[in-house]
């Protein structure tokens, strides 16, 4: 192949594994000779020369989940540039399969992981330092970071939302919440801003438009003189509207809304959502680049990287 592109073997080999350091135009000579020869690299002989899988692991709560989607297609985009693959894992909000996951990517001697939340298993936080895997935990927050977080406090979220609904009035409020551990710090947040108990209607994670529909269906049995609901999710955010309005009531006049995450449709439903914005995009393009640092060796000063959150007011509430 490197013969058919008229370069050296290492020239090409950069080309294929750090493109970076070498120029456009020998990367298209590369990649023509590639789709001309069908030549198909061997990374595994590669990884065993150099000790580098060029793979970096990815664990998601799940893929169907729309708030994720800008955080793996930026973090894909930094590690495509550097010649990294990213490897995904679906953890489907379970404590247990986030430890397998771990295993099997270390089986695989990926260069480093990415994760959605925390790791939260001592076990796997020992054997991750043992092994010197460099870690990135994103989406949430901690003074206590396995290698590197960058995310956001949950709890402040939950905070700011009960101090929005209550400044805007309203007295009679639920939380429609799924069960994982990052909604369940919102709610702990939000109870802690209204010092008492609320109403309160929990659905399996991932959320969706019909648990919403149900959640709100809950929470009028407990309070049927609810005057405004926040949701974990914007999908259930979503739900809470049209079961309301098929109900008959009017939001935000008889019932306001919120939701969390600012998905695509938030801004184009009606009424439109207010909901809580994170820069996803933002947490997995550094992610990505602080992944790539770390796997070459460099020392990272600041291990605790707060990208905050905003409350983008909407119709609904």
């Amino acid at each position: 192949m490197a013969r058919a592109a008229g370069v050296s073997l290492i020239t090409a080999s950069r080309a294929l594994t750090n493109p970076k350091l070498v120029s456009e135009k020998t990367i298209a000579r590369v990649q023509a000779a590639v789709q001309a020869t069908g030549y198909i690299p061997n990374l595994l002989a590669g990884s065993l020369k150099s000790n580098r899988s060029r793979l970096v692991g990815g664990l998601v709560p799940a893929l169907s989940v729309a708030q994720f989607l800008p955080t793996l297609q930026s973090l894909t985009d930094v590690l495509d540039g550097a010649g990294y693959q990213l490897m995904l894992g679906q953890m489907r909000y379970d404590d247990s399969r986030q430890d397998a996951l771990l295993n099997a990517m270390i089986g695989r001697r990926v260069d480093g992981i990415v994760v959605t939340g925390l790791i939260r298993s001592e076990a796997a936080r020992r054997q991750l330092v043992r092994l010197g895997t460099p870690v990135i935990e994103t989406w949430d927050l901690t003074d206590r970071p396995l290698d590197i977080v960058v995310g956001f406090s949950h709890i402040k979220v939950g905070s700011a939302l009960a101090g929005y609904l209550l400044g805007k009035g309203y007295g009679r409020i639920g939380i429609a919440t799924g069960d994982d551990h990052r909604a369940q710090l919102r709610r702990e947040g939000f109870l802690a801003t209204v010092g008492h108990n609320v109403p309160t209607a929990v659905v399996p994670a991932p959320s969706s438009l019909a648990l919403g529909r149900s959640a709100l269906g809950e929470l009028l049995r407990q309070d049927p003189a609810l005057r405004a609901v926040a949701c974990s999710a914007d999908q259930l955010a979503q739900g809470v509207i049209v079961e309301a309005q098929a109900r008959g009531l009017r939001v935000p006049d008889d019932l306001a809304v919120c939701g969390f995450g600012n998905a695509d449709f938030a801004a184009h439903i009606v009424p439109s959502l207010t909901t809580v914005h994170v820069d996803g995009a933002s947490i997995g393009r550094l992610a990505g680049e602080l992944i790539i640092a770390r796997c070459s060796g460099e020392t990272i000063r600041e291990r605790v990287i707060d990208v905050g959150f905003e409350i983008v007011q909407r119709q609904s509430a």
